[in-house]
């Protein structure tokens, strides 16, 4: 064992005077001595802690029963095997972390050892693979996460052969890769690659510190420098540029570092401090709509909201528990499944559940590199009007050409949507070109990620300009006139000499979609498209009533007057698109002249809302004065 030692030290003051990533220590220059295991965010006897909220509180008792009862599923499961899926060894990494966060969670809290016993056989099994897949880091990342903390909170009642075997992997697998510059790009991004990266890294070395106090100060030191560049894309206001799904992936890996690093060295060196990035939870809960599904720009899912533990650390690192307010309801649901789950009980540890109050703000506003800004009329009536608004550029990481788009929510349903992403593999594996962002990018040709199939503009049936950009240029917070402006010329340049676009929610009745546009020297085709799951019905008049689950909404085409409104299918036409059934869009094509302004003025009048005959909505350049 002393020899094994010897040759670890060895072995890492080799890496320490080869590697050009490594220089002096910035951050971690004094540290003496750490927490003997377990160390990552959970001390020992720190399980008393969590046992008081589970007899105290209905709410996290009921929260620990699923997490036990998952865990005695995963009993049952066969152990991961390698299996790749084109590039990606991801799912099963991500299931890695599923497994062994439950089942050491489930053995720490109950000491029963068939959690122990069949969390050791799974670590052994992926300590045992080939690799972890570097070529695709991220999957590197998770996997030496998953495998980190149950070497951690397993340690002392491993054998010593099975600690042998999974410190081993730890480092040749997890750590090593993470030095080779070939597979360490994620360094110098600002996305979430970067905080999932560093994080799965720290917790590699937090595991084996005692190994090598020199190399681990060294890879934890290098992860606060690099995980500052995608935590300073919460600027000013905490939206995440990659919306709301990779807010749960790249925030929750972020806050589990914070979190780490904080219990092992007593500080998070200022990280949580930096502009924006304590606002983001509520971006996060602003995210999600009356009718309960999510606005997923970008390259987020199908739209479904859940219960997710990293809002449990803003609740308590803020002193804010309206944070929580969607998160308590989804305790009413079935809940559970995702793989940092356990770490909800380390974050909310103190907080109340049973008098979580509603927020008090119906508009909320986040700037940066994709700014949105999301409406509602109630956050407890069911049948409350919910707008979210995308600014933006299509050249931030996963963006779509989805500037101007909007998605509108009332009657408990959703009425404007967004497709979402297509699941990457099913473009990969047919040869697309997925992440380039050259405006001639085959990206821009899947049916979904284009402006043609968002509820936004299109000029002449041309792409949104990628290196466009568009900000929030006003918000009103009046609750009779709740409203949101951008300037989305940028991104139709070329097109249009300028477009602005303004969406509100009036009266709490009705919601208005009012654009400005001025054309250039000649003339020009503008197509208002609104993508939605309804049925639609062209009725007269530039109107057409919209239906779904026995409620009805009325599109009201105010200007220009005498327009006949339209249906395009949303059947895609290469083989290589998703289908979208059960959708389509609705909305007109207009003819601007040369050198002219024209205003489009659109309403969503949900079922059994009044809107007079005559309406007419003020210019965009007088909704400051509704304030």
């Amino acid at each position: 064992m002393k020899k094994q030692h010897t040759i670890l030290v060895i072995f890492f003051y080799f890496l320490l005077i080869q590697n050009p990533i490594f220089g002096q220590l910035k951050y971690l220059t004094d540290v003496k001595s750490i927490p003997n295991h377990p160390r990552i965010l959970l001390l020992k006897d720190e399980e008393k802690n969590i046992q008081k909220s589970i007899d105290g509180d209905k709410n996290w008792a009921k929260i620990h029963q699923v997490i036990i009862a998952e865990s005695d599923k995963i009993i049952a499961l066969p152990t991961l095997e390698r299996i790749q899926i084109g590039r990606r060894l991801l799912d099963k990494s991500r299931e890695c972390i599923r497994r062994i966060f439950h089942l050491s969670y489930a053995y720490r809290l109950t000491k029963d050892k068939k959690y122990l016993d069949r969390c050791e056989k799974e670590l052994l099994k992926v300590a045992q693979f080939s690799d972890w897949n570097p070529s695709h880091f991220l999957d590197v990342a998770e996997m030496t996460m998953g495998v980190a903390i149950g070497y951690d909170w397993l340690y002392d009642d491993l054998s010593q052969d099975s600690r042998n075997i999974i410190k081993e992997a730890i480092l040749k697998k997890g750590i090593e890769p993470s030095l080779d510059t070939k597979y360490n790009s994620w360094l110098k991004v600002t996305h979430n690659w970067n905080q999932v990266c560093n994080a799965g890294m720290t917790y590699g070395t937090l595991a084996i510190y005692e190994d090598n106090p020199e190399l681990a100060n060294q890879i934890i030191d290098r992860a606060i420098e690099s995980i500052k560049l995608p935590m300073h894309d919460y600027k000013p206001d905490g939206a995440y540029p990659e919306g709301y799904s990779y807010w749960g992936y790249g925030t929750s890996f972020n806050v589990m570092f914070l979190s780490a690093i904080e219990k092992v060295f007593g500080s998070d060196f200022g990280l949580s401090n930096t502009e924006g990035f304590l606002k983001t939870a509520a971006y996060f809960e602003n995210m999600v709509g009356t009718s309960g599904k999510t606005f997923n720009y970008s390259d987020a899912g199908s739209g479904s909201a859940g219960l997710n533990a990293t809002v449990f650390w803003f609740a308590n690192r803020t002193k804010d528990p309206s944070l929580l307010y969607k998160q308590v309801q989804y305790l009413d649901k079935p809940f559970g499944g995702d793989r940092l789950f356990p770490a909800i009980f380390i974050w909310g540890q103190g907080l109340n559940l049973t008098k979580v109050q509603e927020p008090k703000q119906l508009i909320w506003t986040g700037q940066g590199p994709n700014p949105v800004a999301m409406m509602r009329t109630s956050w407890s009536k069911p049948n409350a009007i919910y707008v979210g608004f995308k600014a933006g550029s299509p050249s931030v990481n996963h963006a779509h050409m989805d500037i101007g788009s909007f998605v509108m929510d009332a009657l408990g349903e959703r009425w404007s949507m967004d497709f979402g992403m297509q699941e990457y593999e099913s473009l990969e594996s047919k040869g697309v070109k997925l992440w380039g962002k050259e405006q001639n990018s085959q990206r821009w040709e899947i049916f979904r990620y284009n402006n043609r199939a968002h509820s936004t503009l299109t000029f002449n049936n041309e792409l949104q300009r990628v290196e466009g950009y568009a900000s929030i240029q006003s918000t009103t917070e009046n609750p009779h006139f709740l409203s949101a402006i951008s300037d989305i010329s940028a991104v139709y340049k070329g097109q249009v000499a300028s477009a602005n676009r303004g969406v509100a929610i009036i009266d709490q009745s009705y919601v208005a979609v009012k654009d400005e546009i001025t054309t250039t020297d000649k003339e020009t085709t503008v197509r208002w498209t609104m993508v939605t799951p309804a049925e639609v019905k062209i009725t007269e008049n530039g109107t057409a009533e919209l239906t779904q689950k026995g409620k009805k909404l009325q599109l009201k085409v105010v200007e220009p007057a005498n327009i006949t409104v339209k249906t395009w299918t949303s059947v895609p036409t290469h083989d290589y698109d998703a289908p979208n059934p059960n959708t389509i869009l609705v909305g007109f094509d207009f003819v601007l002249p040369k050198n002219s302004k024209q205003t489009l003025t659109v309403l969503l009048i949900p079922q059994g809302n009044d809107v007079k005959k005559a309406v007419k909505i003020p210019a965009l350049a007088d909704w400051a004065k509704k304030k």
